[in-house]
């Protein structure tokens, strides 16, 4: 019988393998796996059976089973008897051989079976296998393939057969007629092959130790000659891999002679391949293998094969290596392991080969000869060892590769040298000289230009490669240090080598240190006639010079004092203690500071370097030889290293310097020079300029245009003037610009620009210093100021980090004073450009009250010797700021010299104005500081000859003096300046004398200090005090032009300045108003306009108050026009409206009125869109829209308190119950109209909807009311949004009678008193709201303490039979409330509540009654409180109504139902009938179910329901389990409560098995797929913890016709639930 039941169970399991879900099949195969742990036989059995009599199954199902059966075999391969493995073996042979075609799932899978039986049952298994191993007949695939396994799994076991497979396999080789036969053949020949091997290499281990190569020789050599005469022809490529695979293990047991008489057709056919296949790894291992089995044998036939070999191998390594393909990759492995066993066999043949390949013209065939050398330099060291010399000597020609990749290769073979002491051979030091020529590869070489050949490694690769090269062989490797010292010393002064100085002073450094160890009191340099070395002081000052500019070269500074202290003793003993203190003191400043931030002179002086070219210029000035200074003037031009920048820079000053003396024979000189052409090829001495590069020609055209610019300046002035357009300024001109093709073209480089404008300075400079600069005629002066404009404009406008800007505006400024005057639109373009590179400059620190004082900070740091990088950037853009703005100062003040009129002056301003105004504080600042400095100047060089008006001083007044109020200090003091130059200079048009001083303007200077205070009440106070002062000085016919400029300073963005404009502007209206009283209309129409530019408050407010005295005279008119703004309501309309509630008179009187136009009127009209509408739109009538939309902007303003307070109830009840009727009701058609055309037009546009509208009045009704607390609490809860939507108003309405009751309860009584009112309003939506805002205020004790319970309750009994089932649910819902707000009271009034409660859930016929979701909801509430003996009487009947709702499709009568069952049980207290005892059993197995329902309050309710249920049941064990189980906010494991569950359920009401079961087989059923899932859970469960007098009430039959049709089921968890289920049946076996 048990045998049969496990049979079963595994058929069915079975039968449902072909479930098309894999997660299905995997628990099927999981289950069938389970079963086999504990029935291994049975269900080995089973699956045999099944797959021999399911022929027609398809193969991935019989390739699961299989894998299933490999599984249970090989965990119980000792189980197994031989009946059981012989059954195992003739199923899994049938399977793999069913189908002549390939199958690879399934014949793997039944193959894999075979081999797992045969790591036991070797013999068994072979003997299947032999039997479809006949000879004569082609064996199928997978045959040959298991026995290949085989071989491979059990070498042991398997290599005893080999000799016999091979002379039955022999003959069929022959008889294989298609491609994929021979293949299978290969691999199988490819692993017995390797497992023979195995086995002979571990004798000692193996079963049959005489076993011998000798046995397998015979056969092999058959084979050999079949594959590679026969097959190895074939057109197949993945025939030919598998032969050549096959081919290298297969010749190692070939016979000697064999091998010996087939290598020479044998090599030749390998490497023929190379031709054949892009992937030749399979080849190159194959080869491999064949040499080292030619070499094992000492073959002489390699000789003649070698040149062959060679040059094939050659080929494959020069292949480019892809850092992508691992194939490739490992072919080139491969094919050095080959040259690796050609080296070990010929060195010398390997070499001739090798080393002539240096010398080809193909880049890959020199790099991949260095490969092949640096390989067998490293893997065949003893052959090599001979061959240092020759290897060394042919290293030549590489060296003077210059290829990149060559490069590389050749540092890396270099490398290989060192390490194996090739370097210690005469001609050693040649390759050390060649690191080091690559570490100091130029940066310029390091970048490849665009076309450069794609694979070209970076010069950067190279020289990096080559430092850490240098540095690793000079610390690693210890036989090297007596090569590189001293060698490396004769590297550090020749400047070819610079560029390697750092990675040359790191490794000297090292070696150093280390022969100090040594021996610590010997000299380090032992120069014993050593003429190469350089002395101790020539080392001194090559490391001092280059240590100038520290940070060039990868830090060559501190490398090179760290070699300096190194080797203080061999400079001179006296050093030691010296530099000990000083060295380490120099290597810490340089760690402070980095490139940019290093004071140059400071660290020169340091080094106590001087500057030599001062001298030198000096001494040339002091010569009286022409020829001598013009000699010694070509050797300083033809000898200077033009890329250092202080290097050009000291040669400039020292052709300034001489020319004092010499100023005929320095230009002719710097002019020669010129003209020697020296951007081409030199023929001089020293070849400088030979294949001079362009930045290289940029260096030494900036030298010679410093150069003139110093001879200029030095110059005498009396010589100056004759010679400064010919032969400066000319010179400089074809200095700075080249020709190509006869175009000209100037150059970009900054340090060239720098230059040119540092020269045209100073020589301009030079010019106006001379006794007749003033009237020197300039021809050249349009060319230079352009010249100018354009580096002005190249600057980046918002960062400052050169002083081009600054020295070209200098130059400007002295070219504008020299004749002839500039155009008017040079001039308006030199002024533009230069504001516009300096005013947006961005400010490094925080612009403060004074510019001076930025510096204060970092400079004191700096003065204490401290100071970070940071102090030292902030200390230079500060001080070459300062100079900029100065320089832009003097500039603008020259070109305002030359037209002192108001005119001009006005022209100078316009300029300003835009950055008068912007919106960035450094910008404004910048700007009034530059207008106080012209306006000064005019002043004092003011000078009238008649009495003319001041036409623009309104304008301008207008323009600076809102600025006194800017939010930037330094600002508002310069905007005073600027109004009180004004004044006076209006004073002077008026006729006063220069010295007169006015009592009134000279207030203004007294208010400065009011400004300072940042308090803007002293600030605006002073605002005002200054206007006054203006509206005294102010002509008539200037006031207007002063108010139109100030109202447009009402958009200031400066908010500061747009206050002040406003207070100035309230002043001037207040002092000097009876002269504008026609200007009323203009002046009102203006404020309109500025309220619809501008948000800002103070704009508004300003408004407001003009608008408040105007409808004080004019209210009737000023009203009338508000109703009458269209909808909706602009911004400005609505501050409007909210001025009118400044008066509270005045507020109520609105309030009063706007409340009567909302209740007059019908809320909405019906009308239908289109004629073909089936149902009426509803549009908001007009006027009580408007009305609330004004009511609402009243309301807002704080000064309508008094009044809103006034009218309270009428106000909450009109905008509650307008909320209610304006739901989804729609604008007005012309609104939507208005819409839709700002929608199609892309323009924005404030929507209006009614329902919003009123909700927004009840919320300032409420808030002016002081209810803040209402609002806050709706906003949290999102009562508000709910209450404008039709599916959540009910809820938002709660919400507010919610908050209502908690912080506005003395406020109910009048508004329930309004409420009542409205119960009978005809419109259901106002009826539903006030029965919901009364419902909820039964909730809250405050209806108790107001004496208002009994009145609700009447008031709502009253509503039981409207028409509107909304009305009555919320009715029940109210009623449910009492037990809430008033749970005392319950009890007194329990028969009338339990009755409405009852008859809610007999309310119509309908299943999924809200009526009667309500009642279970309120009875679940009434249910602790009511009196027991009330509720005994109805208990049964609520039980029996509610039972059907457990399984409802709606989650909340789900939840609801089970919920108020759980309240039942509790409310019986254990003590229940055996009647309602009845419905606790029938209701447990649909709670455990519902434990897994998709909606979580449904399992909350199941919870809680169990829990409750406990005590009833009488079983402490199982109420245990539900309370330790089944608490709230615990994660449940189902399966474990369930099982937990069932165990108690079985000890304890056995009885209850049949019930349980059949309710749990009628949710096998069920809708939900978890459910379903959960209830074949149950079942297992139940029937496991069965006991065995129980066990006849369980219809096996029928339970597993059930579970098998639920195996069939669409949805996979419920699927692999029944498998899994199935398989915990095995209890039954």
């Amino acid at each position: 019988m048990s045998e049969t039941y496990v049979k079963r169970l595994s058929t069915i399991l079975l039968d449902a393998i072909t479930d098309k879900d894999p997660r299905v099949q995997e628990q099927v195969c999981g289950a069938l796996c389970a079963l086999g742990e504990s029935q291994p036989v049975e269900v080995l059995s089973a699956c045999e059976e099944h797959l021999r009599l399911h022929e027609k199954l398809a193969h991935p199902y019989r390739s699961m089973i299989l894998r299933a059966m490999e599984i249970v075999v090989s965990n119980h391969i000792g189980e197994l008897d031989k009946d059981m493995t012989r059954a195992i073996i003739l199923l899994a042979s049938n399977e793999m051989t069913k189908v002549k075609e390939l199958v690879s799932d399934w014949q793997q899978a039944a193959s894999s079976v075979l081999v797992a039986v045969g790591r036991r049952f070797i013999s068994s298994v072979m003997e299947e296998l032999l039997s479809k191993f006949q000879p004569g007949l082609l064996p199928h695939p997978c045959t040959m393939h298991t026995l290949a396994s085989l071989s491979v799994s059990n070498v042991f076991g398997m290599v005893p057969f080999l000799t016999s497979i091979l002379s039955t396999m022999l003959p069929m080789l022959g008889a294989a007629k298609h491609d994929s036969m021979k293949v299978v053949f290969c691999c199988a020949l490819q692993r017995f092959s390797e497992s023979t091997l195995e086995y002979l290499a571990n004798l000692d281990q193996a079963p049959d130790p005489t076993v011998r190569k000798d046995a397998f020789a015979s056969d092999i050599s058959g084979a050999y000659d079949i594959l590679f005469h026969q097959w190895l022809q074939s057109r197949e490529a993945k025939l030919r891999l598998a032969v050549v695979e096959a081919l290298g293990p297969m010749s190692h047991l070939l016979p000697s002679e064999k091998l010996e008489e087939q290598l020479p057709k044998l090599l030749p056919g390998v490497l023929a391949l190379y031709k054949k296949h892009a992937e030749t790894v399979h080849v190159s291992k194959s080869l491999g293998q064949i040499l080292e089995a030619a070499v094992s044998v000492g073959s002489r036939t390699l000789d003649v094969q070698l040149d062959s070999l060679l040059a094939a191998l050659h080929a494959q390594i020069c292949v480019p290596v892809e850092s992508s393909s691992p194939l490739v990759m490992s072919n080139q492995k491969e094919v050095l392991r080959c040259f690796t066993v050609l080296a070990c066999y010929s060195p010398d043949r390997l070499l001739a080969f090798l080393l002539p390949k240096l010398d080809t013209s193909n880049e890959r065939t020199r790099v991949g000869t260095l490969q092949v050398l640096r390989h067998v330099i490293n893997a065949a060291a003893a052959q090599m060892e001979v061959k240092k010399p020759f290897i060394l000597s042919s290293m030549k020609l590489p060296l003077l590769d210059t290829n990149n990749k060559v490069k590389r290769a050749v540092v890396q073979m270099v490398s290989a040298m060192a390490h194996h002491g090739y370097l210690e051979q005469p001609g050693g030091k040649a390759m050390v000289e060649y690191i080091v020529q690559q570490c100091a590869l130029p940066p310029e070489a390091e970048t490849q230009k665009p076309g450069a050949d794609s694979e070209a490694l970076a010069a950067d690769s190279v020289r990096a490669i080559s430092v850490s090269t240098l540095y690793l062989v000079s610390t690693t490797v210890d036989r090297m240090g007596e090569v590189l010292w001293p060698y490396l010393l004769e590297f550090l002064v020749p400047i070819r080598f610079t560029g390697a100085l750092s990675p040359l002073c790191r490794s000297l450094v090292h070696l150093a240190q280390k022969r100090q160890e040594a021996g610590a009191h010997a000299p380090l340099i032992q120069y014993n006639g050593n003429v190469h070395l350089p002395s101790p002081y020539a080392i001194t000052t090559r490391l001092l010079v280059v240590s100038s500019n520290p940070y060039v070269g990868d830090g060559r500074g501190a490398a090179s004092l760290r070699l300096l202290s190194v080797l203080h003793q061999d400079i001179h003993p006296a050093l030691g203690q010296r530099w000990a203190t000083a060295i380490p003191l120099l290597l810490e400043h340089l760690d402070e500071y980095s490139e940019e931030t290093l004071p140059q002179e400071e660290w020169e002086e340091k080094l106590l370097m001087n500057f030599l070219y001062r001298c030198v210029g000096t001494t040339l000035g002091a010569a009286s030889s022409k020829e001598v200074v013009r000699k010694h003037l070509q050797e300083l031009l033809e000898m200077a290293r033009y890329q250092e920048e202080r290097e050009r820079e000291g040669l400039a000053c020292c052709f300034g310097i001489c020319a004092i003396s010499h100023l005929d024979d320095t230009l002719a000189q710097l002019e020669d020079f010129v003209k020697s052409d020296v951007l081409r090829k030199s023929a001089g001495i020293f070849s400088i300029f030979k294949d001079r590069s362009e930045s290289e020609a940029d260096r030494v055209r900036s030298a010679l245009i410093l150069c003139y610019g110093h001879v200029a300046a030095r110059a005498p002035r009396e010589l100056l003037l004759a010679r400064v357009e010919a032969d400066v300024f000319r010179n400089m001109s074809q200095c700075f610009s080249t020709k190509v093709l006869g175009i000209k073209v100037e150059t970009k480089d900054p340090a060239l620009r720098l230059s040119l404008v540092q020269s045209v300075c100073m020589a301009t400079q030079a010019i106006c210093s001379s006794a007749h600069g003033g009237s020197f005629h300039l021809s050249r002066k349009a060319e230079l100021v352009a010249q100018m404009v354009e580096f002005i404009k190249a600057e980046p406008p918002d960062s400052l980090r050169t002083p081009i800007r600054k020295k070209a505006m200098l130059a400007c400024m002295y070219l504008v004073t020299l004749e002839p005057a500039l155009e008017e639109q040079v001039q308006a373009d030199l002024i533009h450009s230069c504001l516009h590179s300096v005013m947006a400059v961005l400010p490094e620190p925080e612009e403060g009250d004074s510019l001076q004082e930025l510096s204060v900070a970092p400079t004191v740091a700096l003065s204490r010797g401290g100071g970070s990088q940071q102090d030292w950037q902030l200390l230079f853009f500060q001080s070459l700021y300062l100079d900029t703005m100065q320089a832009l100062k003097d500039l603008l003040t020259s070109l305002l010299q030359r037209n002192m009129t108001p005119q001009g002056l006005q022209v100078m301003v316009e300029h300003l104005s835009p950055w008068i105004k912007s919106p960035k504080g450094h910008e404004r600042v910048r700007a009034l500081g530059l207008s106080a400095c012209l306006l000064q100047f005019f002043l004092e060089h003011l000078q009238i000859s008649a009495l003319v008006p001041f036409h623009n001083l309104g304008l301008l007044v207008g323009l600076f003096s809102p600025r006194c109020a800017d939010l930037w200090p330094a600002t508002r003091r310069e905007a005073v300046s600027c109004v009180h130059s004004l004044l006076y200079l209006q004073l002077g048009y008026e006729g006063f004398s220069r010295d007169y001083r006015d009592d009134v303007a000279e207030q203004l200077l007294s208010l400065k200090d009011g400004l300072v205070h940042p308090d803007p009440a002293i600030l605006f106070h002073t605002c005002h005090s200054i206007a006054q002062i203006i509206a005294k000085r102010l002509p008539p016919d200037q006031l207007i032009s002063l108010l139109l400029t100030l109202f447009e300073g009402l958009g200031d963005p400066d908010k500061n300045c747009s206050r002040a404009a406003t207070v100035m502007i309230n002043c001037l209206l207040k002092e000097r108003g009876n002269m504008l009283q026609e200007k009323v209309p203009e002046i009102v129409s203006v404020l309109r306009s500025k309220m619809q530019e501008t948000r800002e408050e103070h704009v508004l407010q300003a408004a407001q108050h003009s608008v408040f005295v105007l409808a004080a005279h004019h209210r009737a008119a000023v009203v009338s026009s508000l109703l009458g703004s269209p909808l909706p309501f602009d911004s400005h309309t609505c501050t409007l409206w909210r001025a009118l509630a400044l008066e509270p008179g005045l507020a109520a009187q609105v309030l009063g009125l706007l409340l009567e136009k909302i209740s007059r009127d019908v809320p909405f009209k019906e009308s239908r869109a289109f004629l073909l509408s089936s149902t009426p739109d509803r549009v908001a009538t007009l006027l009580p829209l408007a009305a609330t939309c004004a009511l609402h902007e009243v309301a807002s303003a704080p000064a309508s308190g008094p009044a809103v307070l006034e009218l309270y109830p009428q106000l909450f009840v009109a905008l509650l119950l307008r909320v209610s009727c304006t739901m989804g009701v729609q604008p007005p058609r012309h609104l939507q109209a208005k819409e839709r055309r700002s929608a199609s037009s892309g323009l924005a546009s404030r929507s209006l909807e009614p329902c919003s509208s009123a909700v927004d009045a009840l919320q300032a009704v409420l808030i002016r009311s002081g209810n803040e607390d209402v609002v806050q609490r709706m906003e949290l809860d999102g009562g508000w949004q709910l209450l404008k939507t039709s599916a959540g108003h009910e809820e938002g309405v709660t919400r507010l009678a919610s908050a209502m009751a908690k912080f506005a309860g003395p406020r109910l009584p009048l508004v329930m008193k309004v409420l009542f009112a409205t119960q009978s309003s005809v419109y259901e939506v106002q009826r539903i709201t006030s029965t919901a805002f009364l419902a909820e205020l039964l909730s809250s004790n405050v209806v108790n303490d107001l004496m208002l319970l009994e009145s609700l309750l009447d008031n709502l009994m009253a509503r039981q039979k409207d028409t509107s089932a909304r009305v009555r649910r919320l009715v029940l819902r109210g009623l449910a409330n009492v037990a809430l707000g008033s749970p005392d009271k319950v009890r007194t009034h329990g028969p009338q509540l339990l009755t409405a409660m009852i008859g809610g859930l007999d309310d119509g016929d309908d299943p999924h009654s809200l009526v009667a979701l309500e009642a279970m909801v309120g009875l679940a509430r009434l249910m602790d409180l009511v009196d027991a003996w009330d509720l005994r009487a109805v208990l049964l009947h609520i039980a029996v109504r509610i039972r059907p709702f457990f399984d409802s499709e709606r989650m909340e009568f789900r939840s609801a139902s089970i919920r108020l069952f759980g309240h039942l049980n509790k409310a019986c207290r254990g003590d229940c009938e055996d009647v309602f005892l009845e419905q606790v059993v029938g209701g447990l197995a649909p709670l455990l179910l519902h434990l897994q329902d998709p909606q979580a309050p449904v399992v909350a309710a199941c919870r809680f329901a169990l829990c409750m249920c406990g005590p009833n049941l009488e079983c402490e064990e199982l109420a245990a389990v539900f309370q330790k189980h089944l608490q709230e906010g615990r994660g449940l494991h189902f399966g474990e409560f369930l099982n937990t569950t069932c165990r108690h359920l079985m000890r304890h009401f056995p009885d209850l098995l049949g019930r349980l079961l059949s309710t749990s087989l009628f949710y096998f059923k069920s809708s939900w797929e978890d459910v379903r899932a959960a209830a074949p859970m149950l079942t297992g469960f139940l029937v496991l913890h069965v006991e065995a007098e129980q066990r006849p009430q369980v219809d096996l039959e029928q339970l597993l016709a059930a579970l098998q049709l639920l195996l069939k089921d669409p949805a996979p968890e419920v699927r692999a639930k029944a498998a899994e289920t199935l398989g915990r049946l095995v209890k039954f076996a």
